[in-house]
């Protein structure tokens, strides 16, 4: 029996639309075969068989195809074959074909070829299934990957299924499942390895399951793992994410074998609770114990700092060692520069970066949020050839609500959607409602929540338009807009406040009475 073997599943794509429904399978055509139609089926077997999971593909032609041609050439094949009524049994071929689209990223071709792959095939071999559940999981198609996990028979038989179930979740934010799946591994008494944990420690740190990451620990010192790197790594960032700092560092240090990722864990960690003078001490002993930080250390030093004179302190330190051609570093210096209002130092740095990407536009815009110039960097940005994303266009939608440029708000908000395909999403409804409503186009803005929007205004959304409406004292909108956020924040104090603030303007004590009262019913202190 095939069995793929235990390895580290990789490359989430977490942004990835699912589909709804499971592919349907084709089933086999019972029709006259030829001979030369036998020797062709053959001939296709062979050009996979030798390799069952190859990292090129071979084809007859490597130099006028690429891969994905190569690819694509393959599943015609087989599937002029199936309609010339073959059975695609060949498991080797069926895990090549699959880990090459996973190689590849060809969601597309795996659902080709999951419709060529007999059931039979998907409930006995663990090697075919598995693959094909990885593939699934990987690109975001967990319904898929779960139906296809489930009419397996065989796959107690390894941990690699599981594992591609437990990080597909998790990449995708759906950290319940993924524990889930991860204690009925566990029950089901499925041998677990060192890839099994890290994805279920990143869950439990998602959900901020303490108790839950304790339980996982004590897994691990049962299975044997309590001393491995990979594991131990991921336990760091668990109790770190949890808020159980103290225990982080405790594992950090009985670590034996400490690696840049151990260190990088411990500086995210403490920078996640403001620990800055902490952190500081950690990227210290790094380097004294010989470490050459990466891009990820210096990138959460100078996201963690908020003193100019430490981030340029840094900054003098990653010139000197020859530092400054990261991407990632450069666009954190950026966002450092800017948020401390240091926009020249922040120009110059990006004008003399050696190559940007969509986040090193978005970083100079954002320092530009209260200026026009951010909309010339738009410009500059297609000019060059880099296509804006969401992010672009709530900075670029913010800063126009913070200069009142409503037309230009306007003209972006469409071009986003026409040009670039962007739907919408939360925070671009909220930034036209804040445009709309600073401008003091109340009813402009109140419209935007009850009849542009496609699904139900958030808190962000239902925020901005009370806050417009303290600012132009409207009563009218603002009680509506403040009843949603009391059922949606029930504890926020400030949304008390914006209503208190709009009827004091309106001289209406009676109404601020009221509204105190309620605050202090519900035990919120003014």
């Amino acid at each position: 029996m095939l069995c793929a073997s235990s390895s580290p599943t990789c490359g989430i794509i977490t942004h990835f639309t699912p589909q709804s429904a499971l592919p349907r399978k084709i089933k086999k055509q019972k029709t006259q075969t030829t001979h030369q139609q036998q020797q062709q089926y053959q001939q296709t077997l062979q050009r996979f068989k030798t390799k069952p999971t190859p990292l090129l593909l071979t084809n007859p032609n490597p130099q006028s195809q690429s891969k994905l041609e190569a690819l694509e050439s393959i599943i015609k094949d087989l599937e002029a074959s199936i309609n010339n009524g073959f059975d695609v049994a060949d498991t080797q071929l069926l895990c090549a074909l699959l880990e090459t689209c996973y190689n590849l990223r060809a969601v597309e071709h795996g659902i080709r070829i999951h419709r060529m792959i007999p059931s039979r095939i998907l409930i006995k071999n663990a090697g075919v299934g598995s693959k094909l559940v990885r593939l699934y999981a990987a690109n975001g198609y967990l319904e898929e990957a779960h139906q296809v996990f489930d009419e397996m028979s065989e796959r107690d038989e390894c941990a690699f299924v599981w594992n591609s179930l437990i990080s597909g979740y998790t990449e995708m934010g759906m950290y319940e499942d993924a524990l889930a799946i991860y204690f009925q591994m566990e029950e089901e008494g499925v041998e677990i390895d060192r890839f099994t944990f890290p994805r279920v420690l990143k869950a439990c740190g998602g959900l901020g399951l303490v108790q839950v990451g304790e339980e996982v620990h004590r897994h691990i010192v049962r299975y044997g793992f309590h001393e491995d790197g990979y594991v131990l790594n991921a336990l760091v960032g668990m109790y770190a994410k949890c808020g159980n700092i103290v225990k982080a560092r405790r594992v950090f240090e009985r670590m034996r074998n400490k690696d840049l990722v151990s260190w990088n864990s411990m500086i995210t960690g403490y920078f996640h609770h403001g620990l800055v003078r902490e952190a500081l001490s950690v990227f210290h002993g790094l380097v004294k114990d010989g470490f050459t930080p990466d891009e990820v250390s210096l990138s959460s030093i100078l996201k963690g700092v908020s003193s100019v004179r430490i981030g340029g302190q840094i900054h003098a330190w990653i010139l000197r060692r020859g530092l400054n051609g990261s991407l990632i570093v450069n666009n954190s210096l950026i966002s450092l520069y800017s948020s401390q209002g240091k926009l020249e130092q922040a120009r110059w740095l990006f004008r003399h970066m050696p190559r940007k990407d969509v986040t090193s536009w978005n970083s100079i815009i954002s320092a530009h949020n209260k200026d026009p110039n951010a909309l010339k960097y738009l410009q500059e940005m297609q000019s060059e050839g880099v296509a804006p994303n969401n992010i672009t266009f709530v900075l670029l939608l913010s800063t126009c609500a913070n200069l009142g440029l409503v037309s230009d708000g306007e003209r972006l908000f469409l071009l986003m959607q026409n040009k670039y395909g962007i739907v919408p999403i939360m925070e671009h409804y909220a930034s036209m409602v804040n445009l709309y409503g600073r401008a003091g186009m109340i009813v402009k803005a109140y419209k935007i929540v009850t009849t542009r929007m496609e699904f139900e205004a958030g808190p962000t959304v239902w925020g901005a338009l009370l806050y417009a409406c303290s600012l132009h004292n409207n009563a009218e909108v603002g009680e509506i807009a403040a009843n949603k956020l009391f059922e949606l924040e029930p504890d926020d104090e400030h949304n008390f406040e914006l209503l208190m603030k709009i009827y004091e303007g309106l001289g209406r004590s009676d109404d601020v009475e009221r509204v105190r009262k309620m605050m202090v019913d519900r035990g919120l202190d003014l």
